[in-house]
């Protein structure tokens, strides 16, 4: 008895995402699409998923908006939509010392899935995450493996640090300053000034994070360079355009 064999996937850039917009049957498909302001010219371009992480549960994260404008502004130069979306995040900084601290691995997990449902679901021929706080960044890269479209990842750079009696400070300086009111070395109203310092910086968690940023920029799907640059914004949102993109 013959059988129908399924018609291989175009070769070519659209090589998920013409499955909605090629398949005579998918009409309704695009019109969910066109329902979203894209063009006819639109759907025969590449889907690209832009996963941010914006959040503002954290510091590491609050500002990644600005860079997800940008890259679907590459995006776009590049001749490909971009399809923006959001994920969780969960602080190590903040959780830690509590119950909320249960959360934190699980964080990973439920961020992977997500951006793998929406890529994979969405029938996207790329992707694109942009992550800061430390069980995001795994969280993306888990996604990224499990998926087979070409994919990169981008970090959203070190904090700057912020300002305490004319020194640098940073999470870590908090961490001690907790030791050394315990040991009686600093007072209570000083603890209390000196975590409120205006500019927080790497408010990553001691116990996981230094490592952490740099395995993602050494992968060869990695955006290379915004992992050593501290966070300005004047500077690192340009990171986010393709043409940044080559390694130096």
């Amino acid at each position: 008895m013959a059988t129908t064999s399924k018609p291989a996937r175009p070769a070519h850039m659209k090589h998920r995402s013409s499955e909605l917009t090629d398949d005579p049957q998918r009409a309704p498909a695009r019109a969910m699409l066109r329902a979203m302001g894209l063009t006819r010219d639109d759907l025969d371009k590449p889907f690209v998923a832009i996963a941010n992480l914006a959040s503002d549960v954290t510091p590491c994260n609050v500002h990644l908006d600005r860079f997800a404008k940008a890259v679907k502004e590459g995006v776009r130069a590049a001749d490909g939509i971009p399809f923006e979306f959001g994920t969780i995040t969960i602080s190590d900084g903040i959780s830690m010392g509590t119950e909320g601290m249960k959360t934190s691995l699980v964080s990973r997990e439920v961020i992977a899935d997500s951006i793998e449902l929406v890529t994979f679901g969405e029938r996207m021929d790329g992707l694109i995450t942009i992550a800061g706080c430390d069980k995001n960044m795994p969280g993306c890269m888990m996604a990224i493996a499990r998926l087979n479209v070409p994919s990169i990842f981008m970090y959203g750079g070190s904090i700057m640090p912020g300002r305490y009696k004319g020194k640098d400070v940073n999470i870590q300086d908090v961490f001690e300053a907790v030791g050394a009111y315990a040991t009686g070395d600093m007072t209570l109203e000083d603890s209390r000034n000196f975590n409120a310092w205006p500019a927080p910086a790497k408010a990553l968690a001691p116990d996981y994070s230094p490592p952490t940023p740099c395995p993602p920029p050494s992968r060869p799907w990695a955006c290379p360079s915004p992992a050593t640059p501290l966070c300005q914004p004047s500077t690192l949102a340009n990171w986010a355009r393709p043409e940044m993109w080559a390694a130096p």
